[in-house]
C-alpha cells in the first residue's frame, strides 16, 4: 500500500480496514493533499478482495474541522475553473467513501464541521460520542456546503438541512441520531467497544450479500415501483440464490451449521 502523510490505512486478517485521518496539530482539517491522500487510501481498500468492513476515523481529540484554513485561503486567489477542478476532488472522494463496495463505519469524536459532516453521512453507519458536536458552518464565511449537500440532505433530511444550512449552529450527537446522521451515540468509555461490536455483527453476514445489499439500496432509493425496477429486484435475488455465496449461507441455515465465510473469518483471526 502506498504511504502518505496526512493519512494512515491498514487491512487486519480478518478483513477490518481502518483508514485513519492524521493530522492531529489542524484538528484533521483537510487540504488538497489529504483529499488526494484519502482518495487513493479509499481506491487501494476498494480494490483489496480482503475488505469487508471500513471503518472511517481520526487521531487526536476531534475527528476533523473540515476544511483546512490555509488551503482555502489558496483557493480564494484562484479562478473559476481552478475552483471547479479543486471541488471536483472532494466530491469525488465524497462519492468514492458513499459507494464502496464493503460497510463503512464512520467513528466520530470530538467535533465534525463543514466537510467533515459530509463524510460521516457517506458511511453507512456512524458512532460518536455523546459530547461530539457537528456544525454546517459555510454561510459564516460566504459559501454553502454544495459537494457534501446530496449526502448531508439525503442523512438528516430537508427540513433539518434548511435550518442547519442556513443557521451554520452547533449541534450535538443526540441531535444528529434523531436526525439520522448517527446510528450510535455513546459514552466515551463505550466508544470502542461500540465500534467493534459493530464490525463483529457484520462480519457474521455475507461479504458477498453485504456488497450486493449496499448496491441495492443504491438501486431502489426514492425510485418508483415501476415494472423495471420489480423485475430488476427479482433478478437480483434470482442470481443470488444460484451464487456461491448464496448456496453455502442457504445450505447451512438449512442444515443448522455455521456457514463457511464465519469460519473463514475466525481461523483468520486466530492467525493474526
Amino acid at each position: 500500500m502506498s504511504t502518505f502523510q496526512f493519512v494512515r490505512h491498514t487491512v487486519a486478517a480478518n478483513g477490518v480496514a481502518t483508514l485513519t485521518m492524521d493530522r492531529p496539530s489542524v484538528h484533521n482539517a483537510f487540504d488538497d493533499q489529504m483529499i488526494s491522500e484519502l482518495l487513493v487510501a479509499l481506491t487501494e481498500l476498494q480494490n483489496d478482495e480482503a475488505v469487508r468492513v471500513l471503518v472511517l476515523e481520526s487521531t487526536g481529540k476531534n475527528f476533523s474541522a473540515g476544511a483546512d484554513l490555509a488551503w482555502m485561503r489558496s483557493m480564494a486567489t484562484k479562478n473559476y475553473d481552478e475552483n471547479l477542478a479543486d471541488a471536483g476532488n472532494l466530491a469525488e472522494l465524497m462519492h468514492k467513501l458513499d459507494t464502496f463496495k464493503a460497510p463503512t463505519i464512520a467513528k466520530v469524536q470530538g467535533a465534525a464541521f463543514g466537510g467533515a459532516v459530509g463524510l460521516v453521512a457517506c458511511c453507512d453507519m456512524a458512532v460518536a460520542i455523546e459530547k461530539t458536536s457537528f456544525c454546517l458552518s459555510e454561510v459564516k464565511i460566504g459559501l454553502i456546503p454544495a459537494v457534501i449537500s446530496p449526502y448531508v440532505v439525503r442523512a438528516i433530511g430537508e427540513r433539518a438541512s434548511r435550518r442547519y444550512f442556513l443557521t451554520a449552529e452547533r449541534f450535538f450527537a443526540l441531535e444528529a441520531k434523531a436526525l439520522g446522521l448517527l446510528s450510535h451515540v455513546v459514552a466515551e468509555e463505550e466508544f470502542d467497544v461500540t465500534v467493534t461490536n459493530l464490525i463483529n455483527t457484520l462480519l457474521q453476514n455475507s461479504p458477498q450479500a453485504l456488497n450486493a445489499a449496499k448496491q441495492l439500496i443504491r438501486d431502489v432509493a426514492n425510485q418508483p415501483t415501476t415494472p423495471e425496477l420489480i423485475a430488476h429486484t427479482s433478478q437480483q435475488i434470482a442470481a443470488i440464490r444460484v451464487s456461491k455465496e448464496g448456496q453455502e449461507g442457504l445450505s447451512a441455515f438449512l442444515e443448522k451449521r455455521t456457514p463457511a465465510w464465519i469460519v473463514a473469518t475466525q481461523s483468520s483471526e486466530g492467525q493474526a
